[in-house]
């Protein structure tokens, strides 16, 4: 059954995938390594004893995916796929609904889960469930904060110190200036002591020269 099961899916696959007579929840789902995920399928128009089929697509669809056979429910147990691991995924439930179950996932285990039922004379696939695995899951970013710009702060002098300022530049400029003049007076009096004294030397002259 396996193998003939193979063999259509590989001659049908690009015509038949994406029925609406199988109705797949969730569409995508993000989960955490080591975390349980479960899928769910429905049958629309089927009969009630339509066998539902789990399929997974580890890559996207192109003229080179590969579908891989995992397993269905018949007669109270699991069938499983060639290599597939009956303590990770279960199959369950009673068409017109199929449930499965994978414990512990890994990131390997991320792809595109088909349920499939063989109609007449065509495969019918379900809409598929995105399953993706990451280790971390990634955090929505957080509104930076707009920042105020900060408002410049004008100290102002009181108005005391300021009088005080305005009182004492009067009595500054009176001080230099007085200071000025000392030094004039002192250099004019110098100015006339030399000259007293030059005189002094010349008499003194004329008179040794007598």
């Amino acid at each position: 059954m396996q193998a003939r099961l193979w063999l259509l899916l590989a001659a049908q696959l690009a015509a038949l995938h994406g029925s609406l007579a199988l109705v797949q929840t969730p569409a995508f789902l993000m989960v955490q390594t080591n975390q349980m995920v479960t899928l769910s399928c429905k049958t629309q128009t089927s009969p009630s004893n339509t066998r539902i089929y789990w399929l997974r697509l580890r890559q996207a669809l192109s003229a080179n995916s590969h579908y891989e056979f995992l397993a269905y429910w018949e007669s109270k147990k699991t069938v499983y796929g060639k290599e597939v691991d009956s303590e990770k995924l279960t199959v369950h439930g009673n068409p017109p609904q199929s449930v499965l179950t994978l414990q512990n996932v890994k990131p390997a285990d991320s792809g595109v889960y088909f349920c499939m039922i063989i109609g007449i004379p065509n495969l019918i696939f379900g809409t598929g469930t995105q399953l993706s695995v990451v280790d971390v899951l990634p955090t929505s970013p957080q509104p930076t904060k707009k920042t105020s710009p900060k408002k410049k702060v004008c100290h102002r002098v009181p108005t005391r110190v300021t009088q005080k300022r305005l009182s004492c530049a009067p009595l500054i400029l009176g001080l230099l200036a007085a200071g000025v003049l000392i030094l004039l007076v002192s250099l004019g009096v110098a100015i006339h002591l030399r000259c007293l004294q030059r005189r002094a030397r010349l008499r003194l002259l004329k008179q040794f020269y007598k």
